[in-house]
């Protein structure tokens, strides 16, 4: 157990869900009514689409398993995407708590109409339409993309490094084409993670990378 502890220690990043959970699940069940409505012109020109509920959903295996991953195979880079998400998911609570906020765009859908739009039905049923601004869908899609093209381990992974761009791009649009969130939550949720960037991934990432990589060549 003790040599189990010492090598897995880092999990205790994870009790985050602790904190961040019950926070959300409050504001889920308070912000019903007097919040702001994120919502531009430009929303009323992208069509609804039900079939970007797949990357919609694809969303939790990505950030989950990305996570995972950097938990098993680089301590170093599996801190660096805890502190890049969470810092991020910590900033939208605290806005959606002074700053209450939802959408309007939600349209009626015929859960009966194919499989896609079934499920679609379902993420209405389990998730409000507040607490949108920013997105966390498109923050965190945003962080692990990041946190695989930084990643020493996965350097030589082209494939995956594509795939994670196109995943993480069909993410960011499904939440606009799914009417889940507004341009504006995308764009917030895109100038939080340019903002939040260098302090996780600039240049004192770079020299600790560094300090990694002569380790593991000495």
């Amino acid at each position: 157990m003790k040599t189990l502890l010492k090598k897995y220690g880092h999990i205790w990043a994870m009790g985050y869900g602790f904190i961040y959970l019950p926070w959300f699940l409050y504001l889920e069940r308070t912000v019903v009514r007097d919040y702001a409505v994120m919502h531009v012109r430009l929303d009323d020109r992208i069509p609804f689409n039900e079939y970007f509920v797949i990357p919609y959903l694809l969303w939790f295996l990505y950030v989950a398993g990305t996570l995972v991953y950097f938990f098993f195979a680089s301590k170093h880079e599996y801190y660096r995407l805890c502190t890049f998400l969470f810092t991020g998911m910590t900033v939208s609570l605290l806005v959606c708590t002074f700053f209450p906020n939802g959408t309007d765009l939600r349209v009626p859908v015929d859960s009966h109409k194919n499989f896609c739009s079934f499920l679609v039905s379902l993420v209405h049923t389990a998730d409000t339409s507040t607490n949108v601004f920013p997105s966390i869908h498109v923050y965190n899609s945003l962080g692990v993309h990041a946190a695989i093209m930084k990643s020493t381990v996965l350097q030589e992974k082209t494939g995956m490094r594509r795939f994670s761009f196109l995943l993480m791009a069909a993410i960011c649009l499904s939440t606009m084409f799914l009417k889940q969130h507004s341009v504006m939550d995308v764009m917030g949720a895109m100038i939080l993670a340019y903002v939040v960037y260098p302090f996780v991934y600039g240049e004192d990432y770079a020299r600790s990378r560094r300090l990694v990589q002569r380790k593991v060549l000495s």
